[in-house]
């Protein structure tokens, strides 16, 4: 291909600059519920998100990749037109990273799945014509979308009501808060640990046998159980904190379980929506390297997941400040209880359906379960309008993508074409 240098470093660019709209808005949802609950502070939030942000990128972000590289659009149909693919993902990556920016600096807790996907149906159907389009595929992903909050909501409705009566609603909340909460730290280290073992190492070189995953998991939720029966020992019971808020003492057990509960949310995030930004480079990466060989899938370069974690950092770092406080102050009051439900629940459905190569909204699925966990409590402790407000932006998300990758697309046809 005669440019195919330009078209590689604008696909890093564009990459970069994609990844940096996903840390500068949508982690907001791995740890926008820790600060809510006032577990952590933006700035300690924003630490640990940097660290299990990257690691998710580059261990288990493989398998989404592949649906966002080559699920969508038919690439055997432009064999003969490769540089309309190059341009449609660059084209793609632009637009959604444009539109990240917009709701990043709105505050709006948008979806860059959306963002990402909305892009290449818009280019594809506009540029290419509407039979290039795996429209099965795109259902599939569509149903995803409404199947995650559904699903996360359900999970974390069921799981605070198992804290109620087993924790909130017994004579002696602090003591059973004690006995209990280190089994919900082992249930979250076993599943986070056994979804991405099982599902999420392959192409860092590790394939891992299904009895080797249950039996190291299992190792991992003990190990983080013991850490955490440490420090929950060590947590005292306050009766001046209990007289003003009955749980006080109790919540502050909750919050070891939270810090383990944010940093399992953070990788999950992570293993999923690196592929928003990786996917379409990984695309135009292969047809350069083919020589414009559309139909030729090479091997997904680790460069790619490293930079892709790298830029969700920076942005992260950068702007996601506001969306945080956003997510995790307005939609209903949050104590590290429902924190955690919360968050156990939406980082299961995201690194599950990660597993599977669904590249899911965690967007809909934080808060898919934090109105379940404001369900429990009754519809009057959620904020309406807040939620009205999330809803119109993820409608507005899918054709405001799609029309400004529309536009990129000619643009680059003008100018590189």
């Amino acid at each position: 291909m005669e440019l195919g240098t330009t078209y590689l470093v604008l696909a890093g660019i564009f990459g970069l600059f994609m990844a940096w709209g996903i840390g500068a808005n949508d982690v907001a949802n791995a740890m926008a519920t820790s600060v809510g609950a006032r577990v952590l502070t933006i700035r300690r939030a924003v630490v640990i998100a940097a660290v299990f942000e990257f690691a998710g990128a580059v261990l288990a972000g493989g398998e989404v990749t592949a649906t966002i590289r080559s699920g969508i659009v038919d690439s055997s149909l432009l064999a003969d037109q490769p540089e309309l693919l190059v341009f449609g993902m660059l084209a793609s990556l632009l637009a959604a990273g444009t539109w990240l920016l917009i709701a990043s600096l709105m505050g709006w807790p948008v979806s860059t799945t959306h963002s990402i996907v909305g892009a290449i149906v818009g280019f594809a159907v506009v540029g290419l014509g509407w039979h290039t389009v795996k429209w099965d595929e795109v259902g599939t992903i569509a149903v995803s979308w409404v199947a995650s909050p559904l699903i996360s909501g359900v999970v974390a409705y069921l799981m605070f009501r198992t804290v109620q009566s087993l924790i909130l609603d017994r004579p002696d909340p602090f003591k059973n808060a004690k006995r209990f909460v280190p089994i919900y730290i082992f249930i979250t280290g076993f599943v986070m640990s056994l979804m991405t073992l099982l599902k999420g190492l392959k192409h860092v070189g590790l394939d891992i046998s299904t009895v080797q995953a249950y039996g190291l998991s299992a190792l991992i939720g003990v190990v983080l159980m013991l850490i955490g029966k440490f420090f929950i020992n060590r947590v005292p019971y306050d009766p001046d904190a209990d007289r003003e808020f009955h749980y006080a003492s109790v919540e502050r057990v909750f919050g070891v379980l939270m810090l383990m509960t944010a940093c399992s949310m953070a990788f999950a995030h992570g293993s999923n929506d690196v592929a928003n930004a990786v996917g379409p480079m990984a695309a135009v990466i292969s047809v350069v390297h083919s020589g414009g060989d559309v139909s030729q899938q090479s091997e997904l370069p680790s460069w790619i997941l490293l930079l892709g974690g790298v830029g969700i950092v920076v942005g992260l770092l950068m702007l996601g400040k506001k969306v945080i406080a956003t997510v995790g102050k307005e939609i209903t009051q949050l104590t590290p209880s429902r924190g955690f439900a919360c968050e156990l629940s939406a980082a299961s459905t995201v690194v599950f359906a990660s597993g599977m190569g669904l590249p899911i909204s965690t967007t809909h699925s934080l808060v898919g379960a934090v109105l379940g966990v404001g369900l429990a409590r009754g519809i009057a402790a959620l904020n309406l309008g807040v939620i009205r407000t999330i809803f119109m932006s993820w409608i507005v998300t899918l054709p405001a993508g799609g029309l400004l990758a529309v536009v990129f697309f000619w643009l680059l046809r003008l100018i590189l074409g």
